[in-house]
């Protein structure tokens, strides 16, 4: 899914975060708590899409619904890379998995 350089970022990225607030339980809890405040930004980035709240009207692009899909899987690749050392082996592993339930 990702290439050699997306996953050098994403390491490059998990190295920073380690520098910033160490690798303790408490910051990786954290790391995936991340995932539910980046999904809820889809969300509303989405309902702001169609318009779904007549107060507000349309307020987001289906770029910018894009854009918030884009940073879930990055803080969701952060959040694995900082529980392993091979997150590209559970990644391909589970994607695997989906296909083959589905016959792609």
């Amino acid at each position: 899914m990702l290439n050699t350089d997306q996953w050098s970022t994403i390491h490059r990225l998990v190295n920073w975060l380690d520098q910033q607030n160490g690798r303790n339980p408490n910051e990786i809890a954290l790391r995936i708590l991340k995932l539910a405040e980046e999904q809820g930004e889809v969300a509303q980035a989405w309902i702001g899409y169609t318009g779904q709240n007549p107060r507000k009207g349309t307020t987001h692009t289906l770029d910018q619904v894009a854009e918030e899909l884009v940073d879930v899987i990055v803080t969701a690749t952060v959040a694995l890379t900082s529980i392993t050392d091979k997150p590209d082996v559970f990644l391909n592993a589970k994607l695997a998995k989906i296909a083959a339930r589905v016959n792609v």
